[in-house]
């Protein structure tokens, strides 16, 4: 017969064969899970913060073309059909001209600064994006803002067609998120590839939302004359400064001040306009309502 003590050194005995010499019940393992299919699966890793910023940097890119298609989009169309009391279609075609390969060649060159990402089907979408920017940018290269001038309309046209072909290559990258557990995880993490997320836009001034500061000479352009006035223009002025003829064409965007040698657009308080040794335009304040406009001789 069994004694007390001899009963509790078989039951000690059980628990350790079945529990396992040494573990916990608790005790956690590497051990491959199984979906619920039954099917072995391994756990995946979380993705590098490389490949995290990888990403992010192609989602701010293709976000950043998206914004330069849709703002082409609206150019073109004021363009077209100018509002009658702002700048002519020519100097709107000019400005155009002026900043959108500016806005191209800027994602270009973020692009072609990324380095590989490592996984090679995001690296064939970098490169067939580089070639599309490749493209586009020696097409707009070609082009000069003076063409906005001989033929608005048409000038605009063609560089619009360029922008809107800047569409992203196919297979894009949430696509490319759903064949490979790598992106998809990376693409979850960077903020950049959120829905809706936009590049954060420049600090506005607050001359640009609060109403315009009084301009010491109003609307007198001819206070201008000797080369020293402040003067506000709300749509158009043609101003003799220090003997100097200066158009002014004011929008909601731009102060775009033309002579006869020169076009320079000027966005916001604080800019600047030179016109050789003879005379300095300065912006100091600019809102929807117009702007206020400094003359002085350097």
């Amino acid at each position: 017969m069994f004694t007390r003590g001899s009963v509790a050194v078989v039951a000690a005995a059980l628990v350790l064969a079945v529990g396992g010499c040494g573990s916990g019940s608790d005790e956690k393992t590497d051990a491959p899970e199984q979906d619920s299919a039954g099917a072995t699966t391994t756990p995946a890793r979380p993705p590098s913060a490389e490949l995290v910023r990888w990403v992010g940097d192609m989602c701010a890119s293709t976000a950043a073309l998206g914004n330069i298609r849709k703002d082409s989009a609206a150019d073109l169309k004021e363009i077209r059909k100018p509002d009658r009391l702002g700048p002519t279609a020519e100097l709107l075609a000019v400005g155009y001209l002026s900043r959108t390969p500016t806005a191209v060649e800027d994602v270009e060159r973020d692009l072609a600064g990324l380095d590989p990402s490592g996984v090679p089907a995001a690296d064939r979408l970098l490169d067939a994006w580089r070639k599309k920017l490749k493209r586009v940018v020696s097409a707009l290269d070609e082009l000069s803002p003076s063409a906005g001038f001989d033929d608005a309309e048409g000038s605009a046209a063609g560089v619009d067609r360029h922008v809107q072909s800047l569409t992203p290559p196919d297979p894009d990258l949430p696509a490319l998120t759903k064949k490979d557990p790598r992106l998809a995880a990376a693409y979850r993490r960077a903020e950049q590839c959120a829905p809706g997320w936009q590049p954060a836009g420049e600090t506005v001034s607050p001359e640009a939302t609060g109403p315009l500061p009084k301009a010491a000479d109003g609307k007198n352009t001819d206070a201008c004359s000797d080369g020293a006035c402040e003067v506000l223009v709300t749509s158009t002025a043609d101003i003799t400064a220090n003997g100097v003829d200066v158009h002014v064409a004011v929008s909601d965007d731009y102060v775009t001040f033309r002579t006869a040698g020169t076009l320079m657009q000027l966005g916001g308080a604080g800019g600047e306009a030179g016109f050789g040794d003879e005379l300095k335009a300065t912006v100091v304040a600019h809102n929807k309502d117009g702007a206020v406009l400094r003359f002085t001789t350097p």
